[in-house]
């Protein structure tokens, strides 16, 4: 049997992809994270299934639950919040599984940066303003980020910066890219993106903060940075500047 690491997208159960509906409606084992997968997600699975919530289960824990479903000859879905490519813990399990001579696969979903500009309604890559998405997180009680990946670095290059699992450390984070882009610099915080309960908060590096602490935002938030988010009177890109006609 297969274990089917689903991306859930970032909270609406109709911006799950095809394939992750089919899968969920045919896997009799669910494992998915509460604190971020909405109950209208797992309406996609079928009647009966048995459905373990991983939020306050260890990876080992996890890992258990899959093999034991993969030796009773069952599929499992497990579904992970946004796209599993990133912060989704799928490096740390499929080791585990490949130990464990557990098959899997990956079916990628909507990432949660994606429905965040959605909903702003910005492009993250507007001509001659930013051409580039750094995707990342800040550093507080989690591991420890590998040298040369601060956050004031990364924001050198001028690049639309997107943090993940950044939202307790909002003022600080706002302290030390301050300098870097401007007091001044666009920000926006989505939280719960597409969730019934969402809310999107739109400042600056200077007044972002304020604003957070007073929602008391905690989780399951996105934080975008960066000049696009305002950008006005830009040119238009190459690819549909007007073209003239071959002559003749």
């Amino acid at each position: 049997m297969t274990v089917h690491f689903i991306g859930a997208g970032p909270g609406a159960a109709d911006l799950l992809t095809l394939r992750a509906a089919r899968l969920l409606a045919t896997s009799p084992v669910c494992v998915y994270a509460g604190t971020y997968v909405t109950a209208d997600v797992l309406e996609h699975c079928p009647p009966g299934a048995e459905l373990v919530d991983s939020q306050h289960l260890n990876l080992d824990d996890i890992t258990a639950v899959l093999v034991r479903a993969d030796r009773a000859g069952q599929d499992v879905a497990r579904l992970c919040s946004g796209d599993p490519s990133i912060y989704s813990a799928v490096a740390e399990q499929t080791r585990r599984l490949d130990g464990a001579g557990v098959p899997w696969d990956v079916t990628p979903g909507v990432p949660a940066y994606a429905a965040a500009a959605a909903l702003l309604g910005r492009e993250l890559t507007v001509p001659e303003v930013a051409q580039t998405v750094i995707l990342t997180r800040a550093q507080a009680r989690s591991t420890r980020m590998p040298e040369g990946e601060q956050l004031s670095r990364l924001a050198a290059s001028g690049a639309t910066l997107v943090l993940h699992l950044a939202i307790t450390r909002m003022r600080a984070v706002a302290e030390e890219l301050a300098p870097v882009y401007g007091a001044d610099c666009p920000v926006a915080v989505v939280h719960r993106a597409t969730a019934p309960d969402e809310q999107v908060l739109r400042g600056t590096l200077a007044d972002i903060a304020n604003q957070v602490e007073r929602l008391g935002l905690r989780q399951a938030a996105v934080i975008l940075v960066g000049r696009v988010l305002t950008a006005q009177g830009f040119v238009d890109s190459h690819l549909y500047a007007s073209r003239r006609s071959p002559a003749g």
